[in-house]
């Protein structure tokens, strides 16, 4: 019964490490045979989990989406960064999560090895964050305007700029983008005819979204770059240049998006 136990926990591992396996593949890794790779994913159905499978010559096994979440199976360094990232957490520019975060990781440690709990205590003793959140947004308003840009869903949005004018703006959504200590939606505004960038937290949307549209070509390869260099430099009427004698990842490390764009010389 233990053998088997841990053989099902061991299957529902690999079924969440990649999307697809073929029978044969499962009994090989778990040294079995493919009939029992049958029986122990009807065992996981009846448990609950959403286990489904295709015939033929592609044919084979997949975790599906279920009602409710499996346990999460995570190897030492996974299970680490996890509890990394929810320590990170407490920093964050986007309301709310701060208490979430917490909560994630208090369930977390108390299932984590001795010597795994070291380790993550370890980085939050001696990890200190010097870029407090100057602008905090919620994640409801995150995760709407990143389902617009998944969707391609225009947005109306109301709009309130730098010297506190407030506007009414239809825009085609594009990505979403956290420079410095701030969030920025990159989106063509369709009243201007030309890309825009807005910060998060002065805008509001209307819902629900618009009609789909067809994405146009953004306006840079590197999105991240044409944020920094929108809210860093564009929009000031007095602008320099400097030259750095330094490595330029060095540089970038201590200029904020919102102060410049460090661009390399060769």
């Amino acid at each position: 019964m233990l053998e088997t136990s841990a053989r099902l926990l061991r299957l529902l591992s690999l079924l969440q490490q990649q999307r697809s396996w073929s029978g044969p593949q499962l009994a090989g890794r778990l040294g079995v045979t493919v009939r029992t790779v049958r029986r122990d994913v009807d065992r996981l159905r009846e448990l609950g989990y959403p286990v489904h499978a295709t015939v033929g010559n592609v044919g084979g096994y997949r975790l599906g989406a279920g009602a409710s979440m499996p346990p999460l199976l995570l190897d030492d360094e996974e299970a680490v960064a996890v509890a990394v990232a929810l320590r990170t957490a407490a920093n964050t520019s986007v309301t709310g999560i701060e208490e979430i975060s917490v909560r994630a990781l208090t369930k977390l440690e108390q299932i984590l090895p001795s010597r795994l709990r070291h380790r993550v205590s370890a980085f939050s003793t001696a990890a200190v964050s010097a870029n407090r959140p100057v602008a905090v947004v919620s994640a409801d308003l995150l995760t709407t305007l990143a389902a617009a840009c998944r969707d391609h869903r225009r947005l109306r949005i109301d709009y309130r700029s730098h010297d506190g004018t407030e506007s009414l703006r239809l825009v085609e959504p594009h990505r979403l983008v956290h420079a410095g200590r701030r969030w920025y939606l990159v989106a063509f505004d369709l009243d201007r005819d030309d890309w825009r960038t807005f910060r998060v937290d002065r805008l509001r949307p209307w819902t629900p979204p618009g009609p789909r549209f067809t994405p146009r070509t953004p306006p840079d390869e590197d999105i991240s770059a044409y944020a920094s260099w929108a809210v860093g430099v564009e929009q000031y009427r007095y602008q320099g240049r400097f030259t750095m004698h330094a490595p330029a990842d060095q540089v970038a490390a201590k200029v904020p998006a919102e102060a410049g764009l460090v661009e390399a010389i060769d």
